[in-house]
């Protein structure tokens, strides 16, 4: 009984210990990349998106058609945005659907 508990105590450092690091440096690896379900999800709702920008465009059209006057509160199109998070969503896409 004496040799056994040494024994266990090496077996813990030598072979349980790496054995836990290197399960758990596996999972963070493998949660750091995207899923092509999550891929999938992001261009069906940048799709919705486009969509929902097209008809709103619609709707502006219409009323400045009835009043020329009016001036829309957001801005009209991606070209007077500048956001680099969107030109960067357009190129992963176009690139994916090579």
């Amino acid at each position: 009984m004496d040799d056994f508990i040494p024994f266990m105590a090496i077996a813990t450092l030598f072979i349980g210990l790496p054995w836990i690091i290197f399960h758990y440096i596996t999972k963070w690896k493998t949660m750091g990349t995207i899923t092509t379900e999550d891929e999938d999800l992001l261009e069906e709702l940048y799709s919705m998106a486009r969509r929902l920008d097209d008809r709103m465009d619609t709707v502006e059209r219409i009323i400045r058609a009835d009043n020329p006057d009016w001036r829309p509160d957001r801005l009209t199109s991606a070209a007077d945005q500048d956001d680099p998070a969107l030109d960067t969503v357009e190129r992963l896409l176009q690139e994916r659907n090579r």
